[in-house]
């Protein structure tokens, strides 16, 4: 008996199966070495054992050459891009490099270029002591080594450009992964980005089934459902970061103007609590906070919120107070 593709709802409910007991090693790994090491370990080495409960569960069934458990749930079987043979030991392992090792190793490089960036701009004081508290040995601090010499060849402009475009990146990663989704849907193979470079696809084992035209056309329903949504998403970004170009503007044409010093009684109500200095262009947040209008935007090129209450706002909404007194 031929065996027919998979459809969209078997490729999908083999991988809820999958994370659902991935999660459930993940689980008891991170407790059993939190009861070992302590809660303190635990916390600087969780990701790292969850990197490793991923490699130990893929190893002993992907790679191995066995179903997982999803995959068993579901009755399919992987096979390669001929869709007559099983892949290859190889072609196994480069999935499983690209689906838990490739995230992880991403994730890292992301977030210590962000950290450096960003202390680099605030001087560096509080991320450099935390960037020094962790284990000398570790994949973490060899990253932020290689991440810190690297940042140290650029200049000021390009450390401030690489900033939002490490956020950018961010950013683009996850609308990506929503584009391959929606894709999914659509055409019904390759639920994971790691399955499309691996060129590892699915048959069922079961027969032909009756419902499986109807499957796939609603799917199909709900990916141009999902590619709508997602240019919607992709437009508000755009008019997003339009608003924090033209605040950039504006702050670049209120920076060269002469000091405005504040009339005031008190020296507190007359100063910024960022640079803790006396106000200069009075600037209003949406929630009435007062700050130097260089310094909010400044923040507010990293973090898009009040530095006193934390209440989130587009820097578009900032108020130039420019006769206040």
């Amino acid at each position: 008996m031929p065996l027919a593709p998979a459809n969209q709802s078997q490729l999908i409910r083999s991988s809820q199966k999958d994370e659902y007991y991935q999660t459930f090693l993940r689980n008891n790994a991170n407790e059993a070495f939190q009861t070992i090491a302590g809660s303190k370990r635990w916390l600087d080495w969780r990701k790292e054992i969850e990197l490793l409960s991923d490699f130990a569960y893929y190893g002993l069934t992907t790679f191995t050459g066995y179903q997982t458990l999803g995959e068993e749930y579901v009755n399919i079987v992987q096979v390669d891009p001929t869709n007559s043979r099983i892949p290859s030991r190889t072609r196994r392992g480069l999935f499983v490099l690209c689906h838990s090792l490739f995230p992880y190793l991403l994730d890292k490089v992301l977030v210590c270029l962000e950290n450096e960036l960003g202390c680099e701009q605030e001087g560096g004081g509080g991320a450099r002591q935390r960037q020094a508290a962790s284990w000398p040995w570790s994949l973490e601090s060899w990253l932020r080594g290689r991440t810190r010499r690297a940042v140290a060849l650029l200049s000021e402009p390009q450390r401030r450009a690489c900033l939002p475009a490490v956020f950018v990146l961010h950013q683009g990663l996850t609308l990506l992964h929503r584009l391959h989704v929606a894709l999914f849907y659509i055409s019904g193979s390759f639920y994971h980005l790691s399955k499309r470079a691996a060129g590892i696809s699915y048959l069922r084992v079961m027969g032909l089934n009756g419902d499986d035209g109807t499957i796939r056309s609603s799917y199909r329903l709900l990916g141009a459902v999902s590619l709508l949504q997602l240019l919607i998403t992709v437009c508000l970004q755009l008019n997003n970061f339009r608003q924090k170009q033209r605040a950039r503007q504006e702050w670049k044409l209120y920076r060269n103007l002469s000091p405005q010093r504040t009339q005031s009684t008190g020296p507190r109500a007359a100063s910024c609590m960022l640079c803790l200095e006396e106000r200069r262009h009075a600037t209003s947040t949406p929630c009435g906070h007062l700050f130097c209008w260089e310094c909010i935007t400044e923040w507010c090129n990293t973090k898009a919120e009040c530095p006193l209450c934390r209440e989130k706002f587009q820097p578009h909404r900032l108020v130039y107070l420019r006769n206040y007194s």
